[in-house]
C-alpha cells in the first residue's frame, strides 16, 4: 500500500474460491441441515489434530452451550479473566452462575494457575480460560488444578486459532473449547463459531442442544418430519452457506499463520528500540501464538498517551483497536451488579487503559508494518514535544 492508502485494523480475506464455494451452496437446494456443516466439522477436527467439533452460530453460542451442557447455573461460581471480551462473561451470566474475576499476567494477558487458585471457593464449578491475543495459556498447571478440585475448564479460543502449547492445539486441554469466525478473526464465516470437545458423548449432546433438543437429525429420521424433543434446546446452528465459506477459508490457514507470525516478528524487531512500548507476547519456547494482533502497552512516560497516539494513527489512515477497552468488571453492567474496586485488577487495567492493538493480517505487507511503526514513533515523539493531539 502507498502512504496515502488506509491500512485498516483488520479485513476479511475473501477470494474467488470463497465466493465460488458460497455460490455452489446457493445454486443448490440445501441451505441448512446439509453436508457442508458436517464436512466443516470434520475438517476443523483434522486441523486441530483431535477432538470432536460442533458448528454453531457464534463463539458465544458455543460458550453458552458449554455451561448449559455441564449443568452450571445458579449458586455456582465460574473463574473468569478480568481482561477479556464481555461475551466470555455474558455466557456465565446467562446460565445464572456468578463470575469471579481474576487478574491476568502482565506479560501475556492470560490467567495463571497461581492466580486462579487464590480465587477458588467451595462454590467454584468451572474455570473460563481465555487465550489472550492468541497466546496460549500455560495449561498443564491449570488442568492439574482443575482436576484436584473437580472443576470444568472452558477454553475461550475466539482469537486463538492456530495457537498451541507443548504441541497441543488450544481447545484440546479442557472440557470444551470455543472458536469465533467473526470477520476480523483468522478466518471467517461471516458470523459463526465452533464448539470443540475431547469427548464424543459431549459433542453428540451439544449437537442436539444447539438444534432445539431434537432427538434425530434429518439423516437419522426413517420417516421424514418425525422426531421427538426429550429436552430443552436452542437454535444455535450454522448455515450451509457459512460452513462452505469456512471450509474454503480453513484451507488457507497455514498461509495465514505463517504471514501473521512474520509480520508480528517484524513489529517486534522495529519496536525493539522503544523500551517503554511493550508487546503482549509469550516467551515460553513450548508455546506458539496465533498472532491475532500486536497489542502494544505504553509504559513509563508514555503510559498516559494512548488516546493521543490512537488519534494520530487514525488520522493518518492507520486503523487500530483496543483489546480490551475496559476490564470486564469495570463495565457498567458488571460494575452495577458486583461492584468495582479501583486497583483490584491492576494488570488488566493497565492493558486496557495503556495499550493499542496495531493492525496485523493478510491485508498487510512488510512495507505497511514499516509505515505503522514509523507513524507510531512519530506520534510518540510529537507527544514528547507537546505537539501531539490534545496537547
Amino acid at each position: 500500500m502507498s502512504d496515502s492508502v488506509p491500512i485498516p485494523f483488520a479485513r476479511p480475506w475473501i477470494t474467488d474460491g470463497d465466493r465460488q464455494a458460497v455460490l455452489e451452496v446457493l445454486n443448490g437446494h440445501i441451505l441448512t441441515h446439509g453436508p457442508q456443516c458436517k464436512s466443516f466439522e470434520q475438517e476443523f477436527t483434522e486441523f486441530l489434530g483431535g477432538g470432536h467439533c460442533v458448528s454453531v452460530s457464534s463463539c458465544m453460542a458455543a460458550l453458552h452451550l458449554a455451561y448449559l451442557h455441564f449443568g452450571i447455573g445458579p449458586g455456582d461460581e465460574v473463574i473468569v479473566p478480568a481482561q477479556t471480551h464481555a461475551a466470555t462473561v455474558h455466557a456465565v451470566e446467562w446460565v445464572g452462575a456468578t463470575p469471579v474475576f481474576v487478574d491476568c499476567d502482565s506479560r501475556t494477558g492470560n490467567l495463571t494457575a497461581s492466580a486462579i487458585s487464590l480465587a477458588l471457593t467451595p462454590r467454584t464449578k468451572a474455570i473460563s480460560v481465555v487465550h489472550f491475543a492468541g497466546i496460549a495459556c500455560d495449561m498443564p498447571p491449570i488442568v492439574d488444578l482443575a482436576q484436584r478440585h473437580g472443576l470444568r475448564i472452558i477454553e475461550d479460543c475466539a482469537i486463538a486459532l492456530g495457537a498451541r502449547h507443548q504441541g497441543r492445539h488450544v481447545a484440546l486441554f479442557g472440557d470444551a473449547g470455543c472458536f469465533s469466525f467473526y470477520p476480523v478473526k483468522h478466518m471467517t464465516t461471516g458470523e459463526g463459531g465452533m464448539f470443540v470437545t475431547r469427548h464424543e458423548a459431549v459433542a453428540s449432546a451439544v449437537a442436539r442442544l444447539r438444534a432445539f433438543g431434537v432427538d434425530r437429525t434429518h439423516s437419522e429420521r426413517t420417516v421424514p418430519g418425525m422426531y421427538d424433543v426429550p429436552s430443552l434446546g436452542l437454535n444455535y446452528r450454522m448455515s450451509e452457506i457459512q460452513a462452505a465459506l469456512g471450509r474454503s477459508q480453513l484451507r488457507r490457514m497455514p498461509d495465514v499463520l505463517t504471514q501473521r507470525a512474520s509480520l508480528f516478528n517484524q513489529y517486534r524487531t522495529l519496536l525493539g528500540d522503544l523500551p517503554q512500548v511493550r508487546l503482549i507476547d509469550t516467551d515460553a519456547p513450548e508455546s506458539r501464538s496465533s498472532h491475532y494482533c500486536v497489542s502494544a502497552v505504553f509504559e513509563g512516560e508514555y503510559a498516559g498517551r494512548r488516546n493521543d497516539v490512537v488519534t494520530k494513527l487514525n488520522a493518518s489512515g492507520i486503523g487500530t483497536s483496543i483489546y480490551y477497552p475496559q476490564p470486564v468488571p469495570r463495565m457498567t453492567y458488571y460494575r452495577n451488579k458486583y461492584g468495582f474496586l479501583p486497583g483490584a485488577y491492576p494488570q488488566a487495567t493497565r492493558i486496557s487503559d495503556q495499550s493499542v492493538a496495531l493492525p496485523l493480517g493478510m491485508h498487510m505487507t512488510e512495507k505497511d508494518v514499516n509505515r505503522v511503526v514509523a507513524m507510531l514513533k512519530q506520534s510518540l515523539a510529537e507527544a514528547d514535544s507537546g505537539k501531539g493531539p490534545g496537547r
